[in-house]
């Protein structure tokens, strides 16, 4: 009997952890956490911090946006992600990974590579 009883246990625990991990995405935003300080706050994104991570190149240089003192937020935190992920998984310098970033972003928006809608109702006047 206590054999089946520890099956029994083991299975609803199982179920359980299943279940909060697939809906983990409801009650998880209503724990609360406290405050742990400064160390786990996301870092403002910056044009240097862009640049110090190897996201500048001479055909996109950010160096004019640090020497004038730009106080926007830098690049795009998806964007530099998805041209990190590119670069690490395709081995390819900074300027090609940015290449085939914005060919995957052009053909999702039905944009060919050369920067013309793919729609058939397009009409362009020369």
């Amino acid at each position: 009997m206590g054999r089946y009883t520890l099956y029994s246990i083991f299975l609803v625990v199982l179920v359980f952890a299943t279940a909060l991990f697939f809906t983990r995405n409801r009650w998880l935003p209503h724990i609360p956490v406290p405050n742990l300080g400064y160390v786990y706050q996301r870092l403002p994104s910056s044009f240097r911090g862009d640049m110090d991570a190897g996201l500048s190149s001479s055909a996109f240089d950010l160096s004019a946006n640090v020497e004038s003192g730009d106080s926007r937020q830098g690049l795009d935190d998806r964007g530099k992600r998805e041209v990190q992920k590119i670069m690490q998984s395709r081995k390819v310098g900074f300027d090609e990974a940015r290449r085939m970033y914005t060919e995957q972003r052009f053909a999702r928006n039905n944009i060919g590579p050369d920067g013309r809608p793919r729609d058939p109702k397009f009409v362009s006047f020369s």
